[in-house]
């Protein structure tokens, strides 16, 4: 397989403004179907996709032979769904974060991508962007010495009661759609899981509007205190800081957005208050991600990302949600 072809399910804002173009971007990628009814949405796609495809239904998509791989933006809720429909017609398949709802929901995935030998991933792309990488290079060489503290926050602005964010049914909340971030990027960085978790939670009609979660996480190089903050009710925030007793890595510059709200850049602060930065102003995590899963799949080497990383990243999700207590913030 020279060209990777690729489908998608649904004609998600998402898809029609990052996805789908980095898929027809990529080297080694070919968009060439998407699934939709709504001619209208279509278009938005057929106007960087002229030859592109459109299936009426999700299903004619997966029958379609002229397809290897599909992407899959639907809701939360949707996602174990498809991802095991498209294991089982044949299709690679890269899906949404979080690519499931619970830790255990991901065992039957990793089972169906076994039996197939099909590759089947979550489309976490920040750990294929090169200033994530460089983060935990520094890490790794003790460029901060012993890792004692890390902090992560992401926040938006959102109210729009109809957006599945903020949907109980369609699998929303802050923790699902950015707490995979502030969690799975320091799981990333540091190699480290958690060992014990406390939330604060405010709830709205169902979903987590902010989160505060707090504990104590473990990794090759030992113990540190850790805090994440993700909000759906506060204004733009991304930063995340890994503090040692030598120095700190700092990765901002909209790092789970890279180079949409900022230049994608990452930090290393040390003894003498020297400060070198390293900055990406070209680098497109999506589309970094597309080649990556097309490697795999035609010269069999590791994903960056394999599910058993993800599951991991779930079950700490879990762990804020099993934990959490109300908050109440007028």
């Amino acid at each position: 397989m020279q060209t990777m072809r690729w489908g998608i399910l649904g004609a998600a804002n998402f898809a029609r403004q990052h996805m789908g173009p980095a898929i027809h971007a990529a080297h080694g990628a070919e968009l060439v179907a998407l699934a939709t009814s709504s001619p209208a949405k279509a278009e938005g796609f057929q106007a960087f996709c002229p030859a592109l495809k459109v299936h009426a239904s999700y299903d004619a998509l997966l029958a379609d032979p002229g397809i290897d791989a599909v992407y899959i933006p639907l809701p939360n809720h949707l996602h174990v769904e498809w991802t095991l429909k498209a294991l089982r017609a044949g299709k690679h398949v890269l899906t949404e974060k979080p690519i499931a709802m619970r830790a255990d929901e991901i065992d039957q995935i990793i089972a169906e991508r076994d039996r197939t030998g099909l590759l089947a991933a979550e489309a976490y792309m920040i750990v294929h962007h090169p200033q994530w990488q460089r983060a935990r290079e520094w890490l790794e060489a003790g460029e901060i010495g012993t890792l004692r503290h890390a902090d992560a926050a992401f926040s938006f602005h959102l109210t729009d009661t109809a957006n599945i964010r903020n949907r109980p049914d369609t699998g929303g909340g802050s923790l699902r759609d950015i707490g995979v971030y502030t969690f799975g990027s320091t799981r990333f960085v540091t190699g480290a899981e958690p060992v014990a978790l406390e939330s604060r939670i405010r709830w709205e009609n169902g979903i987590d509007s902010h989160a505060h979660v707090f504990g104590t996480m473990k990794g090759p190089g030992g113990s540190f205190t850790y805090a994440s903050m993700t909000s759906m009710r506060l204004y733009n925030r991304q930063v995340v800081t890994f503090q040692g007793d030598k120095g700190m890595i700092r990765v901002e510059g909209g790092p789970f957005n890279a180079n949409v709200n900022d230049l994608a850049k990452v930090e290393l602060h040390v003894q003498g208050n020297r400060v070198i930065t390293d900055r990406f102003p070209t680098a497109n995590h999506y589309k970094l991600q597309v080649e990556a899963f097309g490697r795999t799949v035609r010269e069999g080497v590791p994903y960056p990302c394999p599910l058993e990383f993800v599951r991991g990243t779930q079950a700490m999700m879990d762990m804020a949600y099993d934990a959490a207590k109300d908050i109440s913030l007028s």
